[in-house]
């Protein structure tokens, strides 16, 4: 859901108004409501980000947040999954995790919820792939399909149970085929 102020905000009027649920997000001067979340997502969702942090927080490589808001670049958005790396995570004072994260995920994931319009949530993924993100990726859970964005804008789509799905260079010891992917549906 599309909300247009009675007159424009600004990203920092934005940040300042209180958070909604679902979150929303604002993209070329509008604020989005992101959809609800329904079942297949909140489940592929719930496997996908302890299932990257079993890896990468045991490596200490970096952390997959779940909902996480980031804004750069002039826009401030709610991936499903973000992914940093360890050494770019931001930290507050005492070292611990900030709540403010001005900066690109390194690996974006959205998954598509029935409702929301794929051009926008692609839009998304290229503005953090424009902003050094190393990777992203579109899972459709009503196709199976799971749509790959490199960081020279190239995409690959994977379909197949077999196909391992390509991850970030910092990431590759997380090891998923678009079969386990979507076999979490019927868990």
């Amino acid at each position: 859901m599309v909300q247009t102020p009675a007159k424009p905000i600004t990203l920092e009027e934005f940040l300042k108004l209180p958070e909604t649920k679902p979150a929303s997000e604002y993209v070329d001067g509008q604020i989005i409501q992101k959809p609800m979340p329904q079942g297949k997502r909140s489940v592929i969702q719930g496997e996908l980000t302890p299932t990257i942090n079993t890896v990468l927080k045991l490596e200490r490589l970096g952390r997959a947040f779940p909902e996480l808001r980031c804004t750069f670049g002039g826009r401030s958005t709610v991936p499903d999954v973000a992914v940093f790396t360890l050494d770019r995570i931001p930290r507050d004072e005492n070292g611990e995790v900030a709540n403010a994260f001005r900066i690109a995920p390194d690996w974006t994931i959205e998954i598509l919820s029935p409702d929301q319009s794929p051009t926008k949530v692609i839009k998304n993924i290229l503005h953090c792939i424009d902003h050094q993100t190393q990777m992203g990726w579109l899972i459709d859970p009503e196709e199976e399909v799971v749509f790959i964005y490199f960081s020279d804008r190239t995409i690959r789509f994977f379909d197949i149970p077999e196909q391992s799905l390509p991850v970030p260079s910092f990431a590759s010891n997380v090891q998923l085929t678009v079969g386990e992917l979507f076999g979490w549906l019927s868990d």
